[in-house]
């Protein structure tokens, strides 16, 4: 390839990687990443089996169906505070909900992993804020620096 080939491919990543940094300041997208994280232990373990050289553990449990709708839930939401914004609040306080439900449901709410990242997730959706959009400087002050009256 040639040197202007790659300085292409290199202004379409700069480019992409500009347009996702704007989209993620726009969502709760770190509450989102926690939620989506923190349904994955929980949706998993029930269902695994651990093997010590011949001994196998199986971790499942009666409300095993309980456990993958949970972290199914919990998955959504997380992608409802990413792509639905206006609706963080109603997903931060499912996800704590749901998150408290899966310590009784879940082993503990996935060994307490998937507990706590449901838990932070759906607190950090609440907590967040669109921010203000960042108004220009007004481009003619006057000659003592501040805005003229207008």
């Amino acid at each position: 390839m040639s040197a202007e080939a790659h300085e292409g491919l290199g202004d379409r990543a700069h480019g992409w990687r500009r347009s996702f940094r704007h989209w993620r300041g726009q969502c709760p997208f770190w509450a989102g990443v926690l939620t989506l994280l923190g349904g994955l232990p929980i949706m998993y373990f029930p269902y695994a089996n651990l093997t010590f050289g011949t001994v196998t553990i199986r971790m499942a449990t009666t409300a095993g169906a309980g456990s993958l709708i949970i972290g199914v839930l919990l998955i959504v939401l997380g992608l409802t505070m990413w792509f639905q914004k206006h609706s963080r609040i109603f997903a931060g306080v499912a996800a704590i909900l749901l998150a408290l439900v899966s310590l009784v449901v879940s082993n503990f709410g996935g060994f307490v992993a998937g507990y706590a990242l449901a838990l932070v997730g759906g607190a950090m959706a609440i907590a967040w804020v669109p921010g203000a959009p960042v108004a220009d400087p007004d481009p003619d002050p006057g000659p003592d620096g501040h805005r003229r009256a207008g």
